[in-house]
């Protein structure tokens, strides 16, 4: 099973104790879903929570097998739906408990959540701006700065920073979906922070690969135009040094010298070889 629909699971099995955010679920879901599309019950699970949100606050009866016209009706009523019932008034998410009751109502009729372990990608597919404008201000009652984006003629309110989709997972109180987003998050974290010191030393270890190449290349040219007994003692010790250690960094190279030299003073010998054998060239 994907972790979207883990998330949907989850969040299928919580039904609100209180009937104002029992309507707020019901109108995140049925703005977007549409009323007709649950006539008849069956076995999806979102018609399974319709019919259940219904029977809590209408009282229609859990052997319901179709919504009467008159329980459509007392619906609408009752969700302040306009008239298209593609929206609602924002008097139903006026507390913030039902804000997050509408906001897992939206999630379950059209919402989805990437593979976190692949990426971090969460939306909402609404009918239009209108619709995009109600959930993103329910978002920001949470502090969840979510942007629209337009696809297909439907308005997607979407998040792609990890820590704002594990904030709305939160919100809708999908506790393990949570637990395991902040796993994933932690492991993908962790290998990120490896991955960046290999990286790191990878880059340090070809940089100093490159410049002891370039420093033995200088140290043959001289070789064999001057010789290196021509050389003052000092460079002369520091290219022979060089020739024998060809893997060695600065810092060490110093040690193999009669008396030892710290990096400083092998890089500055090291840097008149250079010069000499740029002179050569």
């Amino acid at each position: 099973m994907s972790f979207s629909k883990d998330v949907k699971k989850e969040l299928f099995s919580i039904i609100p104790k209180s009937r104002h955010c029992t309507v707020a679920e019901l109108a995140g879901i049925i703005i977007i879903q549409g009323l007709d599309s649950f006539q008849i019950k069956n076995d999806d699970p979102l018609n399974r929570k319709v019919f259940t949100l219904l029977n809590k606050t209408l009282n229609i009866g859990k052997d319901v097998t179709a919504l009467t016209a008159d329980v459509s009706l007392e619906t609408k009523k009752m969700l302040k739906l306009s008239e298209d019932s593609t929206m609602v008034e924002e008097l139903v998410l006026q507390q913030p408990c039902c804000k997050r009751a509408f906001l897992r109502g939206a999630f379950l009729a059209a919402g989805s959540i990437s593979d976190p372990s692949k990426g971090y990608h969460f939306e909402m597919v609404c009918h239009n701006e209108k619709q995009a404008f109600l959930v993103i201000k329910a978002m920001k009652a949470y502090d969840i700065d979510a942007k629209i984006v337009k696809r297909n003629d439907k308005d997607v309110v979407y998040l792609k920073e990890g820590a704002q989709i594990v904030e709305i997972l939160r919100v809708m109180e999908a506790a393990h979906s949570v637990m395991d987003l902040e796993n994933i998050r932690v492991v993908k974290e962790v290998r990120g922070r490896i991955n960046r010191k290999v990286n790191c030393e990878t880059a340090n270890i070809s940089k100093t690969v490159s410049a002891a190449v370039r420093q033995i290349e200088d140290i043959h040219l001289i070789e064999s135009k001057l010789g290196l007994d021509t050389l003052p003692e000092q460079l002369q010790e520091i290219a022979l040094v060089r020739l024998e250690h060809p893997d060695t960094p600065l810092g060490d190279l110093g040690q193999y010298l009669d008396p030892p030299i710290g990096k400083s003073g092998v890089n500055h010998r090291l840097k008149k070889l250079a010069k000499m054998a740029e002179s050569l060239k």
